[in-house]
């Protein structure tokens, strides 16, 4: 059978050089069902949980300006708590745990990728490798 709905990937998959939280949790608004001047939020489809997204900056250094940006939707009956931003800096290095993506094609006809998690937390720091020809102290 064909894959059907999310695809469930790792962090690690998703963003191999780690990604920074640049901007604010905010809950998704549901648009068509927003009249009158009354809110309503989205919830998602399967699960019923309400759905926030936070922007992330992807830490692949090959990426293009535009394309380094990105949101990270989260499913959570509570608003998440972001991590810390770094000392003197605006941004805070996060992992997504329960991540899935799903592909679409966008409005101009090009295939993109919408991000899905049921949590973040604070990254774990990288192992720095041993530079070539030395060992590891041990």
């Amino acid at each position: 059978m064909a894959i059907q709905g999310p695809i469930p990937v790792s962090f690690e998959q998703a963003f191999p050089h780690g990604c920074f939280i640049v901007g604010q949790v905010e809950q998704v608004k549901n648009f068509e069902a927003s009249t009158g001047g009354k809110t309503v939020y989205a919830r998602d489809k399967t699960t019923g949980e309400p759905i926030w997204q936070i922007p992330v900056m992807d830490g692949d250094p090959n990426l293009k300006a535009g394309q380094k940006t990105i949101a990270v939707k989260i499913l959570s009956e509570t608003e998440p708590i972001a991590p810390p931003a770094l000392a003197g800096l605006p941004i805070a290095p996060v992992e997504f745990t329960g991540m899935t993506i799903t592909p679409y094609v966008n409005p101009s006809g090009r295939l993109a990728y919408s991000y899905r998690a049921t949590g973040m937390k604070p990254a774990r720091p990288k192992q720095q490798a041993a530079p070539a020809g030395k060992e590891a102290a041990a």
